[in-house]
C-alpha cells in the first residue's frame, strides 16, 4: 500500500500590487520589504520539516518567496508555469475598482464566479484556470508518492487547490482565507485530496488577504 502524498502550498509574500489591490495575474511583480519578511518567516517555520522536493510557479514573486524557503531547506526548486496565476486579461494591471468601472459587464461575471467567463484580451476562465491547477496538482502528487512536497504559488491556485481538497463548486462563494505566506497542507491518498489545514499562520506578524469574495 503507497502512503500518502502531502503538499504544503504556500501563496508568495505580499507585493506592492497586492497592498492596492491591483490585480497581477501574469504579470511580474517582485515582492515588497513586508512580502521578503514573510518569506524569511516561512522559511523559518518550515526549517523542521522534511520535503523531497520543491516546486514554485516561474514568476517573480513566488520564486522570490520560494528561493527564500528552500535555502533553509538546503533543496532546489522546480519552476512550473503550470502553477501560475490565473491570467486576467484586461483585468491585468487595474485596481478592483478601476475594473469594476472600466469594464462592469465582466466584473459582475467575475464577481458571481461564472465559470465560463474568459476575460478579454487573452484572459483565462475559471474552469480553463481551475483544469491546469487540477492538473499540475496531480502530476505533482504523481511524481512523489508517499512523499512530502513544498509547492510555492499564488492565490487563485490555493482557491482551487482548496475547492479540490472540499468538494466546494467552483461558483460558490469563497468562505476560507488566503493570506499572504500562509501555510495550506493536503494530502492525496486513494486518488483522492484531502484538506488537512488551512491558513496556517502563526509564524507571521500580518498576512494581507486582499482577494475578493472572502
Amino acid at each position: 500500500m503507497v502512503s500518502a502524498t502531502r503538499l504544503c502550498l504556500v501563496r508568495h509574500g505580499e507585493t506592492a500590487w497586492n497592498a492596492e489591490r491591483r490585480l497581477q495575474g501574469h504579470l511580474d511583480i517582485p515582492l515588497n520589504d513586508n512580502g521578503n519578511a514573510q518569506a524569511r518567516a516561512t522559511a523559518q517555520s518550515l526549517s523542521g520539516q522534511h520535503f523531497e522536493a520543491a516546486y514554485s510557479s516561474d514568476l517573480l514573486r513566488a520564486r522570490q518567496t520560494a528561493e527564500a524557503v528552500v535555502r533553509t531547506l538546503g533543496l532546489a526548486v522546480r519552476h512550473d508555469p503550470a502553477l501560475r496565476e490565473r491570467h486576467y486579461g484586461v483585468f491585468q494591471g487595474l485596481t478592483y475598482d478601476e475594473a469594476e468601472a472600466l469594464h462592469p459587464e465582466q466584473f459582475a461575471r467575475f464577481r458571481r464566479r461564472d465559470p465560463d467567463f474568459a476575460f478579454a484580451a487573452d484572459g483565462e476562465s475559471l474552469r480553463a484556470f481551475a483544469t491546469r491547477i487540477v492538473d499540475a496538482l496531480h502530476g505533482i502528487a504523481a511524481r512523489h508518492p508517499g512523499q512530502q512536497v513544498l509547492v510555492v504559488t499564488h492565490g487563485g491556485v490555493l482557491d482551487i487547490a482548496h475547492r479540490l481538497a472540499t468538494g466546494k463548486p467552483l461558483d460558490a462563494v469563497r468562505d476560507f482565507t488566503i493570506p499572504n505566506a500562509a501555510l495550506n497542507w493536503l494530502e492525496f491518498a486513494g486518488g483522492r485530496w484531502r484538506l488537512l489545514a488551512w491558513a496556517e499562520q502563526s509564524h507571521l506578524d500580518t498576512a494581507r488577504d486582499e482577494l475578493p469574495g472572502a
